[in-house]
């Protein structure tokens, strides 16, 4: 299996890391204490809390192997200043047909939020606007057909 980077800016490698931290020393021994007091319910086999300290259990586990992983192959973005559109770059993009422009941060698919205007560099936009110069025109495929942007800015 090939590892695939991880593009990160700083503050979420370190909010990562932050996390993982107390999923090891806090979560894993919260879930530790929870299952051992369902142990001591009874039955096992007909016990609900037991089932659900397990599933909690391997929640946090999957969330600390996907961490570990993540951080493992994570690449630091640094603002990109280029006049080619990269991950890192933040974008003015305006909609054929809209009067207002939109601004985009592309950064890894860890980090994508729309709400926030930070686009995954593997999203139909993202990917559609990397290598691009400022007036280029780009077409993206949706679920409702095709929509062009044009780049008005690059930072």
């Amino acid at each position: 299996m090939t590892e695939e980077k991880q593009y990160l800016t700083k503050e979420k490698y370190q909010e990562f890391k932050k996390e993982l931290e107390d999923l090891r020393t806090n979560r894993r021994k919260e879930v530790a204490e929870n299952l051992e007091y369902a142990k001591k319910l009874g039955d096992l086999s007909e016990n609900a809390e037991y089932q659900q300290a397990r599933e909690e259990q391997a929640s946090v586990e999957d969330r600390i192997n996907h961490l570990e992983q993540v951080l493992k192959t994570a690449v630091i973005l640094n603002d990109r200043h280029s006049d080619n559109v990269g991950i890192g770059s933040t974008v003015k993009v305006e909609k054929t047909g809209d009067k207002e422009a939109h601004t985009y941060k592309i950064v890894g698919s860890e980090e994508a939020d729309m709400a926030e205007g930070k686009v995954s560099n593997l999203s139909p936009l993202g990917a559609a606007l990397i290598g691009k110069k400022k007036g280029d025109i780009l077409s993206v495929s949706t679920p409702k057909g095709k929509v062009s942007y044009t780049l008005i800015s690059i930072e």
